[in-house]
């Protein structure tokens, strides 16, 4: 019985999903539409040590883009460190450092803004007596926000890139 169950559906699912309009995002790989739309971003100035590893991690992923760019990403950050699980004595015992970048996506020779976003993740950091692994515990957090910020803004450039079809 599960066995003609199992046949039906396989023989009956390209009927229910012939007008499935899914696509893979990166089609054509490198050569493809997203991904030359990708390359061809080049990356604004982004202010201290958060700005510094969110555009690193950017690059990683957006390459460092084209001589003649088409557009152009400026990303305006704020990292906030919040304390929290305080104890009787007044010391906290755990922190929220949070990172949130507005981004804009921009048209380089037109200077028109094409995407106007938010991107933001937080961590959660323990407090411990010493001081030299809480600040290293809060570093850590921020290469791993800056990271997350960037794969989210990736993402939705490439989604841009993708229901515009815009590209070289």
């Amino acid at each position: 019985m599960r066995a003609f169950l199992l046949l039906g559906v396989l023989l009956l699912a390209p009927l229910f999903l012939g007008g499935c309009t899914l696509r893979p995002l990166y089609a054509g790989g490198g050569g493809g539409q997203v991904a030359q739309s990708l390359r061809s971003v080049s990356i604004g100035p982004i202010g201290g040590r958060a700005g510094w590893l969110v555009r690193t991690a950017l690059e990683d992923r957006l390459g460092n883009g084209d001589a003649d760019p088409l557009y152009r990403l400026e990303v305006e950050l704020d990292d906030q460190i919040t304390g929290f699980g305080i104890r009787r004595d007044d010391a906290v015992t755990r922190e929220r450092r949070t990172l949130r970048a507005r981004y804009r996506l921009v048209d380089a020779s037109a200077g028109t803004v094409l995407l106007d976003a938010t991107a933001g993740s937080d961590a959660g950091i323990d407090v411990v007596s010493s001081e030299y692994a809480t600040v290293a515990a809060e570093q850590t957090a921020l290469e791993r926000l800056s990271k997350e910020l960037a794969d989210q803004i990736v993402a939705r450039i490439a989604l841009y890139a993708s229901r515009t079809g815009t590209g070289r």
